[in-house]
């Protein structure tokens, strides 16, 4: 196929790209940055140009409404493979355009999106690029020993920063506030399950009643389900507070580490190394920690986050809160580990620390599944197959 690849410097993209042209399909490029204050005009002239040449179909990594609007004038299909979760450009008018295909690693989303009317919308996991990690991790390890710089490691945002979107709204009235925030620290306390999305828990009149203090522009551009945005900014900060409590109270017993951005607010006896770039210093960071653990986004319901490929992938031990699409694609205990409470995460911590071969065998056993059944070798043509 003659693919014509958007590329915005997702960290991702490389991999994509070179698993696309090993696939034998000849790639271009069209590379644009979000620094443009001109990116929507200058963009659209570029990939008009260009698809005038004649391409198979276009391709990005997240959707954007833009491309697929310039792919419909030019009947073009749009493949767009979605990695972030939630993702507000998918409530777009554009979603139906008939030239679309849409990838969406969390099935739970792919169904509230298809249930609310989206036609273009399908099931995929995320990927790795296995030839790029099997290179890394064989020139990390010095006689076959993997050297280890990390007790346990945790690599992520904590979102205690302008993304924290539920502080900002704190002039709520008492009793509303109350009732959110017992909400969320209920939540923090129990993983596996989604409080936000129960309506015995959170229902309609409480979501009513907010609408009287949070307001929304309404642009005609987007076609969005408000309530679940309110939804998704509570799960936002149950992830806040989920990773700092829990790395709070790991920090307190064990020797654990922070990857994360540099304005992070500090906890306690866990340094932050800072960030780890993608291609190379993350799979070491995982590689290279005894434990990694995955704290994942309340906003992803079902899927199998990228973070737990990515460890997985890297050779690296995981222990991971529970998802139902993680569940099905590895085997608790066998492929890596989960954990349901804070309680049992720091429980099993002190385990698995103590049981070195099976904490390593388990690793090896999760490496080689998912450079099995995630690669993007192995993924990417059942996304072309259109």
């Amino acid at each position: 196929m003659k693919i014509l690849y958007f590329y915005w410097d997702e960290f991702n993209g490389q991999d994509c790209q070179e698993a696309l042209s090993d696939l034998g399909h000849l790639v271009k490029t069209v590379h644009i940055s979000f620094q443009n204050t001109d990116f929507d005009e200058k963009f659209e002239n570029e990939l008009s140009l260009e698809l005038k040449k004649g391409y198979d179909c276009v391709f990005s990594f997240n959707y954007f409404p833009i491309v697929s609007r310039i792919c419909e004038d030019n009947s073009t299909p749009y493949i767009s493979w979605v990695f972030d979760c939630p993702h507000l450009s998918l409530n777009s008018v554009t979603i139906n355009n008939s030239v679309n295909h849409v990838y969406l690693f969390d099935r739970s989303l792919c169904e509230s999106l298809t249930a609310n009317g989206a036609k273009t919308i399908h099931h995929c996991p995320l990927a790795v690029n296995s030839a790029r990690l099997t290179e890394l991790c064989k020139n990390l390890d010095q006689g076959n020993e993997i050297v280890y710089e990390h007790e346990i490691s945790f690599l992520g945002n904590l979102y205690d920063n302008e993304f924290n979107f539920y502080d900002q709204i704190s002039y709520l009235p008492e009793h509303l506030k109350n009732y959110i925030d017992s909400l969320i620290d209920a939540q923090t306390k129990i993983f596996g399950i989604d409080f936000f999305g129960d309506e015995k828990l959170l229902p309609d009149y409480i979501l009513q009643e907010l609408y009287k203090y949070v307001k929304f522009e309404k642009t005609g551009n987007y076609d969005i389900d408000y309530d679940n945005v309110l939804r998704d900014m509570f799960r936002k900060k149950a992830t806040v507070k989920d990773r700092r409590n829990i790395l709070l109270e790991l920090g307190k017993n064990y020797n654990i580490v922070l990857y994360s951005t540099p304005d992070a607010r500090p906890i306690e006896n866990v340094p932050n190394l800072g960030l780890a770039g993608y291609m190379e210093k993350m799979p070491r960071v995982f590689h290279r920690s005894k434990i990694n653990l995955n704290i994942g986004l309340r906003t992803i319901i079902s899927g199998i986050s990228l973070r737990v490929l990515d460890i997985l992938a890297a050779g690296g031990f995981l222990l991971s809160d529970y998802r139902e699409e993680t569940a099905e694609a590895f085997s608790d205990g066998e492929d890596l580990v989960f954990y349901s409470t804070p309680e049992e995460l720091s429980d099993k911590c002190a385990w698995y620390l103590s049981h070195e071969d099976i904490r390593k065998q388990i690793a090896v056993n999760g490496m080689n599944k998912c450079r099995k059944n995630f690669d993007y070798r192995i993924i990417l043509p059942k996304i072309l197959k259109l």
